[in-house]
């Protein structure tokens, strides 16, 4: 006996079998509790800018199963909330994109969680995911508060609320930290760094001075041996540089430990993506570093990164941070670190450093910018090398960077007139 096989009716059966088991663990019905009932907003930061104020909370995992009776975070979806209370007589507009420019909408949130469930249930979770969505507009003597369904931050949440009304803005930043991941700044007293008595209040000449006659560069942790060059300078306060590094997709690096390295060696061999990777550690002020941030590509072997020392110096009453940064481009063996393997660096040190000036124009927190000498030249044609025996070119200079809370227009940011980068290009035949 022979049999003629419908294709299509197999695959039918092989899809209807699919849905139709996920469709068994369809719960009996929606109905979620009470958002009273889930008390992430006890945690909630509010401000107030004259007669608008705005409130920001980030639910946990938990709490956040709790809220929309499905696991968000497993799908890297994490809902934040944000209440506005308008007592002027304009209308405002969240802009959400500020928040994250690709943030879900909630019909597309509920579709990727409701999946293979009733279509009875899956339209009550559609229908509830649009009600706890954020509406606008802010109509005068109102409030309006919901959900922003973005991608998810492990570690920390830099929530940027920018409202735009006729003829006006306002620029609102919380910083939420987010507990679960061990992040490399954490494990800093910033405080208790440096006695009161060795901070130093500087004017802008004697800034200058100040960070030109520092050491050219990082060293090893018994400092004696040279590594990558200290060719950065950033002033202002830690949740205003965190706010613009994250407004431009940075993101902090988790510490070094066990359950770190393993997702890095994961990563490496596997190409799975971790956005958090540790920064190896480099020395300045006779310490690691207190804190990093990396802009990664799609896997561990290529980022632009950076490592940031916080100094004794201080400058129109903020703190002023010492750093070194690099773009790395590879991933090789080398006897020379431990475990053998490292990342390559661009040899072009300076192209790291332009481009993260060129990142921070765009995070409207940039105010000022400035070069001063310090690094020393090293030529394409004889380069120096790092601690792990990477070549490296640079014209030798620092880029100062301030920062502040904002919103700061590309017309309103400020030249400290110090120095000027040469014109001629490092890597040319002309050397």
């Amino acid at each position: 006996m022979t049999y003629k096989v419908n294709i299509a009716i197999v695959i039918s059966l092989f899809l209807w079998a699919l849905t139709g088991c996920a469709a068994l663990k369809t719960p009996a019905s929606f109905d979620p509790p009470s958002i009273n009932e889930v008390r992430f907003r006890d945690r909630s930061q509010s401000k107030t800018d004259q007669d608008v104020r705005v409130s920001v909370a980030v639910p946990t995992a938990d709490e956040t199963k709790q809220l929309f009776l499905a696991d968000l975070i497993r799908r890297e979806i994490q809902p934040v909330w944000v209440k506005i209370e308008n007592h002027s007589k304009d209308t405002y507009y969240l802009i959400s994109n500020a928040i994250d420019p690709n943030h879900y909408s909630p019909m597309e949130t509920a579709y990727a969680l409701g999946r293979g469930f009733f279509e009875s249930y899956r339209n009550k979770m559609e229908k509830y995911y649009r009600s706890m969505n954020f509406k606008n507009p802010i109509l005068p003597g109102t409030a309006v508060s919901g959900f922003i369904f973005t991608n998810l931050d492990e570690g920390e949440k830099v929530v940027q609320i920018d409202l735009v009304a006729e003829e006006r803005v306002k620029f609102f930043t919380f910083f939420v930290q987010i507990p679960g991941m061990r992040v490399d700044y954490r494990m800093v007293d910033f405080d208790s760094l440096y006695p009161q008595d060795q901070i130093i209040d500087l004017n802008e000449a004697e800034l200058k001075v100040a960070l030109q006659t520092l050491p050219c560069c990082t060293t090893n942790e018994e400092g004696l041996k040279n590594g990558d060059p200290a060719n950065l300078v950033i002033i202002g306060e830690f949740k205003d540089i965190a706010a613009a590094f994250a407004r431009q997709g940075w993101l902090p690096a988790e510490e070094t430990y066990s359950t770190a390295v393993w997702k890095t060696i994961k990563s490496f061999l596997f190409g799975s993506r971790y956005r958090y990777s540790p920064v190896s550690p480099l020395y300045y002020f006779g310490r690691h570093q207190d804190l990093a941030r990396q802009k990664p590509r799609h896997d561990i072997h290529e980022r632009n990164h950076l490592r940031l020392w916080y100094s004794p110096f201080r400058y129109d009453g903020k703190p002023v941070f010492i750093g070194q940064i690099s773009r790395d481009i590879g991933v090789r063996f080398t006897m020379k670190a431990r475990p053998p393997v490292t990342h390559k660096i661009d040899p072009d040190i300076d192209e790291a450093r332009h481009s993260l000036v060129e990142d921070l124009l765009f995070s409207q927190m940039l105010t000022s910018v400035g070069w001063i000498k310090g690094v020393g030249i090293t030529r394409a044609s004889k380069p120096r090398e790092n601690l792990t025996g990477d070549p490296y070119f640079t014209d030798g200079y620092r880029v100062v960077l301030v920062l502040e809370q904002g919103p700061v227009a590309l017309d309103q940011i400020k030249a400290l007139n110090w120095e000027s980068p040469g014109t001629f290009h490092m890597g040319s035949s002309e050397e």
